[in-house]
């Protein structure tokens, strides 16, 4: 009786066994350094991070302010403040201010208490806009808001152009570069080793803060002095932060 025999191709074991070899070079050729030389950039760096800060004056101003209203019925305050709101809004497009934009709109019942009973009396609605103005001209602006209607003005930030901001961004990054540059070398020199070649640079953050609201106030026509509102701007800070990985 005879048995059917399956024969396999066989394969040079020396030449599979030289093939896997160069590929295992291959890979290590790429996964470590190629030299000593290398090697040592990757240990021998020095991690800082340096702070820039630039100072700018503030130009204009952004301002919140609206339009309260009280009276018995929801219908006649809602009808009010708008009338009122409506004509503060069309005066400050005709001053052409930036950026105005509604940021509120309220409608809220207003109660009386006798003897622990709860009772409506009547109904308060408020309106309120943001925009920015020049802060020399927002005085006036501000007290002729009150004439044409408006009984809020709820806060002022100062702050600087977007074109001013951009440019300090910049100046902050240089900064701080060069702080990070500087207490490289100090510690280096310190230590008696001279920086090779920034390995990375990272750049944590290039912002201004957001302007906080300075004061909160309420106007009435009738305690409106003749004179102009003064309002004084100041400086705006914008900060950067710069780290930088520097071989030695």
């Amino acid at each position: 009786m005879s048995r059917n025999t399956l024969s396999l191709p066989s394969f040079p074991i020396q030449k599979l066994g030289k093939t896997i070899y160069t590929t295992l070079l291959i890979c290590l050729m790429f996964a470590l350094p190629a030299s000593a030389e290398e090697k040592a950039k990757i240990w021998r760096t020095l991690t800082v991070s340096g702070t820039g800060i630039e100072r700018i004056p503030t130009s204009l101003s952004q301002i919140n302010l609206g339009v309260e209203v009280q009276g018995k019925t929801a219908q006649e305050v809602q009808k009010e403040v708008a009338r009122r709101s409506s004509a503060v809004v069309d005066f400050l497009k005709s001053r052409n201010v930036d950026k105005l934009q509604t940021t509120g709109v309220r409608l809220n019942p207003v109660y009386s208490y006798t003897n622990n009973v709860q009772k409506i009396t009547g109904y308060a609605a408020s309106n309120t806009v943001n925009f920015r103005f020049p802060t020399d001209q927002v005085g006036t602006l501000l007290d002729e808001t009150v004439k044409i209607g408006a009984t809020q003005i709820n806060g002022i930030s100062f702050i600087a152009t977007d074109e001013a901001i951009s440019n300090a961004q910049k100046q902050a990054l240089k900064k701080a570069t060069q702080d990070a540059k500087e207490q490289a070398e100090a510690v280096l020199s310190s230590l008696g080793l001279q920086s090779q070649e920034i390995v990375s640079i990272q750049i944590n953050n290039a912002s201004a803060p957001p302007p906080p609201m300075l004061q909160r106030a309420e106007f009435a026509k009738a305690n409106l002095a003749d004179a102009s509102t003064p309002v004084v701007g100041g400086e705006q800070e914008v900060q950067a932060s710069v780290t930088l990985q520097i071989s030695y």
